[in-house]
């Protein structure tokens, strides 16, 4: 029987133990970095702001791991540091003048893990435009009305009433079900989800 793999903050712990800095933040960097990369871009909108707050924190976690001292979990610290990079990106003067900031080891690596972050995603979208495509365009037109603009399923039956003549929500809500069903079958016959 193979013993469990260490958990990223025992290994962390045993790197900086080893006084491996450099192998403990690249640990960390490359464990959080995805999740943290994900939280900058849904939190700064922008794909410039979040790759620059991502080196932000990378560079962050690789000057400050060794004053991690265990008290909290090393994932909600790499959040902290991300969130602190976002709000400082927001608000430093040098920002405005367009100063770019990429230099040393941790951006290399936040900039690998970016890179191949991104291709993911723009592989998964490839794939999920290919999914819409497959569907009729009153479906397509469902999904955009339910979950892109929030509207409520009357004002959805409004919209979609033809000629006059409203669906009733409640067969709109059946709808959109099996319509999640199918697309959730879809999606994973095309590999996007599990």
């Amino acid at each position: 029987m193979s013993e469990a793999a260490p958990s990223i903050e025992a290994r962390v712990r045993e790197l900086l133990a080893a006084d491996d800095r450099p192998g403990a933040a690249t640990a960390a960097i490359q464990e959080f970095g995805p999740p943290v990369l994900r939280y900058l871009r849904s939190l700064l909108r922008d794909e410039d702001d979040a790759s620059d707050a991502f080196s932000i924190f990378a560079e962050n976690v690789w000057r400050g791991l060794s004053t991690w001292r265990g008290e909290g979990s090393l994932k909600a610290w790499s959040f902290r540091l991300a969130w602190n990079a976002a709000i400082n990106l927001r608000n430093e003067a040098w920002r405005r003048r367009g100063r770019r900031f990429f230099t040393g080891e941790a951006s290399a690596l936040a900039e690998e893990i970016r890179t191949r972050s991104h291709v993911k995603v723009e592989r998964q979208r490839h794939v999920l435009d290919k999914l819409r495509e497959s569907l009729d365009v009153e479906d397509v037109s469902l999904l955009a009305l339910r979950i892109d603009q929030k509207l409520s399923w009357a004002e959805i039956a409004d919209v979609l009433a033809a000629d006059g003549e409203r669906t009733e929500p409640a067969a709109l809500m059946k709808r959109f079900e099996r319509l999640k069903g199918r697309l959730a079958k879809m999606a994973k016959d095309q590999g996007l989800i599990e």
